[in-house]
């Protein structure tokens, strides 16, 4: 299955390529204030499905773009949950950090895990018990002991003044503690990140399950916590979520479950 997903995310990152090379071409549609689509997320999103679908027809699907597909329940066996372009925005500008995000669930727990970065050439995987890696080399959190020489990520969905004023008192809260606080623009990379060992943490509120499916398991595996904003396991269902090496998950915990 590993491999048909690596398959999948490498055709849904050639139509993402192909279109970056002219971006003055690419359709853009906001589908509420500052969330943004382009048919290259939908076109990329398509070219994941059809590798997948063709590989497993009764296996069901949520993906930000299609929705659901086939039977997506408590009950599913296998759902695929996908991210065709997880940093729209930094792609429609040319950014360079934006991911192709894919995730299996099996009876409801992630078990297969893919982040792949078209612009690097980097690819993230995780299987459940198997270990975390990039580029088949072995990944681990780093060792990091306290907080206060931790790089964290984060991220921030526009909404209303209430939300923005709340994550400004968080981004204070953290940056006075830590080294430093990275706004990079792709949950799913941000976490791949942390698994890597090229941020120490990272939190984030109201994302969505195939922003963050692949990428806290590719956290875990590489011997990381993920976790709500109250230490608790049920991000998935929340969106609210702290991913972090152990112990600056225990120190993140404290500061920010006031936002829980």
């Amino acid at each position: 299955m590993l491999n048909t997903a690596i398959k999948a995310a490498r055709r849904g990152a050639a139509v993402i390529n192909r279109a970056s090379f002219d971006l003055d071409r690419v359709t853009v549609t906001e589908k509420q204030h500052n969330d943004f689509v382009t048919d290259v997320d939908q076109a990329a999103e398509q070219a994941i499905i059809e590798v997948l679908q063709k590989a497993y027809p009764d296996h069901a699907f949520l993906c930000e773009e299609s929705g659901t597909t086939g039977n997506v329940n408590d009950e599913s066996e296998f759902v695929w949950v996908i991210d065709p372009l997880d940093g729209t925005t930094n792609f429609m500008h040319g950014f360079p950090q934006y991911a192709v995000s894919i995730a299996l669930q099996q009876r409801g727990v992630v078990t297969l895990g893919l982040v792949y970065d078209p612009v690097a050439n980097d690819l993230f995987t995780a299987e459940k018990g198997a270990g975390a890696y990039l580029n088949e080399k072995r990944i681990r959190v780093r060792k990091q002991d306290r907080i206060s020489g931790a790089l964290l990520g984060t991220g921030y969905k526009n909404g209303s003044p209430k939300a923005l004023d709340e994550y400004l008192k968080m981004y204070g809260i953290m940056a006075e503690r830590c080294h430093g606080v990275r706004r990079a623009g792709s949950a799913a990379l941000d976490l791949a990140y942390v698994a890597c060992g090229r941020l120490d943490g990272f939190y984030e509120k109201n994302l969505q399950p195939w922003d963050i499916a692949a990428g806290s398991l590719l956290v875990t595996e590489a011997g990381g916590i993920a976790g709500e904003f109250n230490g608790e396991s049920n991000y998935m269902a929340t969106g609210h979520i702290i991913a972090a090496s152990p112990r600056v998950f225990g120190q993140m915990v404290p500061l920010l479950a006031e936002f829980a």
